[in-house]
């Protein structure tokens, strides 16, 4: 039975064998991840600005520390992303802030599809790539690889150890019973 890490689940991706399929979301996750940087920088330009037309008006707590998580969130979790290196948590850091953005939109023009486009279709590939990883060409991918080959080494290494030590006992037993001691 194979032994897999809380990490190895969280790094290793939906594997297809088409390569095509793996470009495709290759591609996907890159373009994602690197056009919604500047969102982040967008906010940081004006955080006193965007907190106040967009989290104080949806009524959350600590509007300017919210405004920074948000920002941050945008500034590490998209490069994240775009290189495949801790997808997961990324993308689902940046599924939120494309849902509270999803959320004020909604309260600003109600369902109206300009207003929500964007952040709809940001929300979309974002929860794609927090079900199903960054794919095979990812740097998750390598050290989810790593991580297993880790761990079947480990479990080698106590198969040896238990095989040589019940090698030991059983030789142990037979000198025992050949010299007659009981």
């Amino acid at each position: 039975m194979q032994r897999i890490t809380p990490l190895t689940t969280i790094l290793k991706p939906n594997l297809k064998t088409n390569t095509q399929f793996q470009i495709a979301w290759t591609v996907l996750r890159v373009v994602v991840g690197v056009v919604m940087v500047h969102n982040g920088l967008d906010k940081l330009g004006n955080i006193e600005s965007f907190a106040q037309a967009y989290v104080e008006y949806i009524g959350l707590p600590f509007p300017i520390f919210l405004s920074y998580v948000a920002a941050f969130t945008e500034l590490i979790g998209a490069p994240l992303v775009a290189v495949g290196l801790l997808t997961r948590p990324a993308a689902l850091g940046l599924l939120a802030t494309m849902g509270v953005a999803m959320y004020h939109h909604i309260l600003v023009a109600g369902f109206s599809v300009p207003y929500l486009e964007l952040s709809a279709i940001y929300a979309a590939c974002f929860l794609f790539f927090t079900i199903n990883g960054a794919g095979s060409f990812s740097i998750d991918a390598l050290a989810a690889q790593w991580l297993q080959k880790q761990a079947l080494s480990r479990q080698e290494s106590q198969r040896q150890s238990l095989e040589k030590s019940y090698q030991t006992s059983a030789s142990d037993n037979a000198t025992e019973a050949g010299s007659g001691v009981s």
